[in-house]
Parts: C-alpha cells; sequence; structure tokens
C-alpha cells in the first residue's frame, strides 16, 4: 500500500453546524409552513415535529458512515463502496442533481422575497439576482472550503439572531394558541403532510460530502449534525408556533412567506423587511452549500474513474475548480431555462432514494465485517433504526407519486448505461455487497480491496505515522491455516517462513523454538500464542502472524490458540524485540480483536487488523 500524506484539515463543527444548518433552513421555514398549514391548520408544527423524527435514522446512518468513511462525495461514497458502481454511479449523478436543483429552486425563491424590498420587481429582476448570488458564492467557493464554510458561519449567525428576535417578540405579542389546536386530528393526513416536510431536512446530510475537509471528524461531525438537527426543530417548531398566534387563519393561508406577515404584525414594515432579509440570508446559506457539497459529488466520481479525469483536478488549496465551475453553470441554465417546481419535486424523490441507499449501505457495511471498517461514532439500535430508515424512505418514495418515480427511474437507467459502456475507466474495486457474497461463496477473489482503501482512509483519518512496527507487519508472512494443528507442525511451518528471511537456517530456528518453549509456555493466553526466539545473527528482525481457524494443539489440558504472533531476531535488537511484545499485547486486547481476527477473509485483512489497531506508537 502506498503511504498517506495527512492534509491539514481546517473545518470545526461551527462550520459543520453552519453548512448543515444554513442548508436546512430557507423554504422549509419561510414558505413551507403556509402550504402545510392549509393542510393541518396548527397541527402543523406536529408535523414538523414528526417529520424530524422521521428523519434520525437517515441522519444517524449518515454520520456513522461519516466517521467511518470521511470522503469527498459523501452519500456517493458511501453506496458505491456499499454497493457497486451501479447503484454508485446513480447516487453520484443523482446527488449532484438533487442538490444543485434545491440550490437553483432556493435562488429562485428569493424573488418570493423581493418585492418586499423592491415591489416593482418582475421575474427577470428575481432571475438577475439569482444569477448574482450563484456567481457570487461561485467565487466564494473557488476560494476554498474553508471560506465557503466561514461565510456560511456568518450569514447563519445573523440568520439565528434574526430568527430568536423573532421567536421573543413574537411571542410577546401574538395570541395565546390552545394546546389543543396543535394536536392532530387526521393522523393520516398528519402523515402526508409530514412526508411534504421530511426533505426539508434533507440538508443536513450535506456535511457529509466535505467530510474530508474535517478536523477530528469522528467527533466533529456527529456533533456538528447533532446539534444542528436539534437547534433546527428547536427553531421550527418555535417560530411556527409564534407565526400561528401572530396571524388569523386567512392570512396564514393566503400567504407564501408567512414570517414576513409575522414581522409585519410585530414591528409594521420595518419587522418584514428584517425577516424578509433573514428569509434571503436563507436561501443564499442554502445555495452557497448547494455549490459546496454538489460539487464533491463529480470531483469524487472522477477520482473513481466513473467521469472524466479531468473533472477531478483539483488546485493548490485542495479546490475541485472545475465540479465547482460545471456546478454552478448548471444551476444558472436551470434558473434560466428550465421550469423548477417540476423538476424540484423529481429531485426530492431522488433525494428519497439516496435516503434509502444510505441506510442500506449502514446495513451492508456492518454485515460485510470489513476489518477496516471502524466508524468513530456507532448508530445505536443497529438494525432497527435503518431498517425503519429504510420503511420511511419507501413510503415518502411511494407518497411522491409516479411521475417522479418515473423520473428518477429513467435517470437510473441513464446512469447505468453510462456507466457499463460510456465510463472512461473501470476501476476493480469490490463493494461491501460483493464482500458478503463472497463470504457466503466461501470464495476468495484478490484485486484491489475495498478493506485496504478504508484502512487509508483511517489512517489519514486518525493522522496515523507509521512506526518500525507496522513496516515489519507490512512485509510480514502472513499463514491463515486450516485444519486442527498440533504444535510441533506450527513450529515446522514457523521455522520454514523464518529461513525465507534471516540468515539462521530452517534446522536450528526449529531447535531454538521448541527449546525455548521448554523453558516456558508462550502460550500467553487461552487463544493466543507468542513464540519469540532470540538468534545469533548480528542484525535481523522479522514477525509471523499465523491464524489457526481450527486452533493449535498447544499442550495436553490447555486451551487451543487460534492467534499466533511469532518474533524472531538477532541478539542487538532485544530491546525492539520487548517493544513488539508490548505492541502485541495492547493490539490483541482491543474488545473486538479476536471477533475480527476469525471474521478476516484473508491474510491481507489479517495484516490490516494488525495495523489498524489501536496503540502507543
Amino acid at each position: 500500500m502506498e503511504s498517506i500524506q495527512v492534509r491539514e484539515k481546517k473545518l470545526g463543527i461551527a462550520e459543520i453546524f453552519s453548512i448543515a444548518t444554513g442548508a436546512m433552513i430557507s423554504s422549509g421555514l419561510f414558505v413551507l409552513p403556509a402550504i402545510i398549514f392549509i393542510k393541518a391548520g396548527p397541527a402543523v408544527v406536529a408535523a414538523y415535529l414528526l417529520a424530524g423524527a422521521m428523519m434520525i435514522p437517515s441522519l444517524l446512518a449518515k454520520a456513522e458512515l461519516s466517521t467511518a468513511m470521511p470522503k469527498s462525495g459523501g452519500t456517493y461514497f458511501f453506496v458505491e463502496r456499499s454497493l457497486g458502481p451501479l447503484l454508485g454511479s446513480f447516487a453520484g449523478f443523482a446527488g449532484w442533481f438533487s442538490i444543485a436543483l434545491k440550490g437553483a429552486f432556493a435562488l429562485v425563491g428569493i424573488g418570493t422575497f423581493w418585492t418586499y424590498i423592491n415591489p416593482e420587481a418582475g421575474p427577470a429582476t428575481f432571475k438577475i439576482v439569482a444569477l448574482c448570488f450563484v456567481a457570487v458564492f461561485t467565487l466564494i467557493n473557488l476560494m476554498g472550503v474553508q471560506s465557503s464554510a466561514k461565510s456560511q458561519v456568518i450569514m447563519v449567525a445573523v440568520l439565528l439572531v434574526i430568527l430568536a428576535g423573532y421567536i421573543i417578540m413574537g411571542a410577546a405579542r401574538g395570541e395565546r394558541t390552545p394546546l389543543a389546536d396543535f394536536i392532530p386530528r387526521d393522523f393520516n393526513n398528519l402523515f402526508l403532510v409530514a412526508g411534504m416536510v421530511f426533505i426539508s431536512f434533507g440538508g443536513l446530510t450535506k456535511v457529509a460530502a466535505v467530510a474530508h475537509e474535517v478536523k477530528d471528524p469522528g467527533k466533529t461531525l456527529p456533533k456538528g449534525m447533532f446539534l444542528s438537527f436539534t437547534v433546527v426543530i428547536i427553531i421550527y417548531v418555535l417560530a411556527i408556533g409564534v407565526t400561528v398566534g401572530l396571524l388569523d387563519a386567512d392570512t396564514f393561508r393566503n400567504t407564501l412567506t408567512p414570517l414576513s406577515e409575522g414581522g409585519a404584525v410585530i414591528a409594521g414594515r420595518t419587522g418584514a423587511i428584517i425577516l424578509t432579509a433573514a428569509a434571503l440570508i436563507a436561501f443564499a446559506t442554502t445555495a452557497n452549500a448547494a455549490i459546496l457539497a454538489a460539487s464533491q459529488n463529480p470531483a469524487a466520481m472522477a477520482r473513481d474513474g466513473l467521469l472524466p479525469s479531468w473533472l477531478g483536478k483539483t488546485n493548490a488549496k485542495g479546490v475541485p475548480v472545475p465540479a465547482i465551475l460545471i456546478t454552478s453553470v448548471f444551476m444558472a441554465l436551470v434558473i434560466l431555462l428550465l421550469d423548477l417546481p417540476n423538476l424540484v419535486k423529481a429531485a426530492s424523490t431522488m433525494k428519497l432514494i439516496l435516503f434509502l441507499l444510505v441506510n442500506l449501505s449502514l446495513i451492508l457495511m456492518r454485515e460485510s465485517r470489513i476489518v477496516s471498517y471502524r466508524p468513530q461514532y456507532k448508530s445505536p439500535m443497529y438494525p432497527i433504526l435503518p431498517i425503519i430508515g429504510i420503511l420511511v424512505c419507501g413510503f415518502l418514495i411511494y407518497s411522491m407519486g409516479s411521475m417522479p418515480l418515473l423520473l428518477a427511474a429513467g435517470f437510473f437507467v441513464i446512469t447505468t448505461i453510462w456507466t457499463i459502456f460510456f465510463r472512461p475507466e473501470k476501476p476493480k474495486r469490490d463493494s461491501a455487497l460483493f464482500r458478503i457474497v463472497e463470504r457466503m461463496a466461501a470464495r476468495e477473489i484478490r484485486g484491489t480491496r475495498l478493506s485496504e482503501e478504508l484502512g487509508d482512509i483511517l489512517r489519514e483519518r486518525d493522522g496515523v505515522d507509521e512506526d518500525r512496527f507496522d513496516q515489519l507487519i507490512r512485509k510480514a508472512i502472513v499463514l491463515d491455516l486450516t485444519g486442527k494443528l498440533t504444535r510441533r507442525k506450527l513450529f515446522e511451518k514457523l521455522a520454514g517462513a523464518f529461513s525465507l528471511r534471516l540468515d539462521t537456517g530452517y534446522e536450528e530456528i526449529l531447535r531454538r523454538l521448541n527449546e525455548r518453549e521448554e523453558e516456558s509456555t508462550t502460550l500467553i493466553a487461552d487463544d493466543l500464542a507468542i513464540p519469540h526466539i532470540v538468534l545469533d545473527d548480528e542484525e535481523g528482525f522479522e514477525i509471523v502472524l499465523v491464524r489457526a481457524r481450527e486452533g493449535i494443539v498447544y499442550d495436553e489440558d490447555r486451551s487451543e490458540p487460534k492467534v499466533v504472533f511469532a518474533l524472531a531476531g538477532a541478539a542487538a535488537e532485544r530491546n525492539f524485540h520487548l517493544q513488539c511484545l508490548m505492541a502485541i499485547a495492547q493490539i490483541t486486547r482491543t474488545p473486538d480483536f479476536q471477533e475480527r481476527w476469525t471474521d478476516a477473509i484473508d491474510e491481507e485483512e489479517l495484516r490490516l487488523l494488525v495495523l489498524l489497531a489501536e496503540r502507543s506508537r
């Protein structure tokens, strides 16, 4: 494997929180409540709470996958590595398409509020304003992920301050709505309107696309995502609840700008303009997050050979310039030429399919038992929650109607044709699904392995610098033996392996192994043996790893170990010899080591298991 160069990562919890929050708060708060109110009345608040609860399985699945695979591309990367290139390509194209469309829709939505500032503005003005925002955010993103994230932090901070003021003053000014009015009377209708709200939370998971830029992703990503989710739920519920108290039912039903109308009740035209400014900021943050997240998809796909390689090129700051430009041009064309509402409905369907695939990816990654799949955050209540996530997404996809689903199916056919016939390169890589089938079929297939790639990702994620022990393990002979062995047979195999690498011959090594065993047993624990000898060579040190699948009859009436670390080296290496024994002790004492050792599919996974184990270096 190639050595990993760890690049400095600059995004912290503030940036992750702001990207996720800014991607969620736009039409979901400033427009959609009026549409939902027509169907649910004051129970619109309950619809938002239910939609948030429905989002939890997908949120937790995304958090786990992001901490295990903090790579550019987010959902595309997870789906491709778990389900293979066909669904991976669909996820990549669909993710790019849906995020970019939602960003364009957010900018066009600015027109709904621009009339508060300029009542004379018409559709042409709306498009010009939207295109200007595209240009501005393209330039910001071209300056780097950090620049885009910093601008997001500022905009989200201003947005939250305005909304907090609206909630506090609105609660003091508005009428007290009886609690009974917030309780839904038609639960079937409640689920339908909650489905309409659900996609508003989709922006929460956009941060996975920039996970490769996050400092300490194992802690920062889940904390930022959970904090954002909690804050947004509170903002949604309180802001909409306050608006219900500020506006009469007829006004709420007959406006597309309920919070601006609520601001007018609080402070007249000034209040309306302030809330309108908040809406404009919210739509702008959604568009900025869209360019930031969507551009990572084509860049990641290009690096995997599923798109032309030039799309994956980055500048000195790691910015995928061609991918950002392509994304921005697409958004501009959509704003100018296409019928957005129908396209956004299709994009929402594809987003739901992606959520379903994310939950399925989590199940496959867990069940593949790949030794290098090591998320630092694990979704609780597995597999119940991801199964619920799949069912929820399936129900919502069904409720979207046949036309968006047919469009999504057509999109899948197109991406499949591209993947099979037109992709520039065909990467040889297995997937989690392939690994499960491989395990069931009891076959070994060599090639570029997913476990090796995940191992590289883990070392980059954790900033691991390899020491001499790691270097020895990389080149060590690994024996994966079937059938029950005797200790004598084990020592013969170890002597043969050591004699290939050291100056001492087979017979002498075998004799030393037997003599060392007569002095005191090297059976260290019930399932672990560490035969170790000191040779007369002037230099040299080697390690041999052995997995005995059915165990080794080491001594009569003693346990039969399946794990063997054998050491042999020159007398001058005594200190390093002791260091190796300490490292082995730390590795084999990790809680899941024995289970992973048993589940490893071949010699290379056994090697990876040792290399990736947590220990002092």
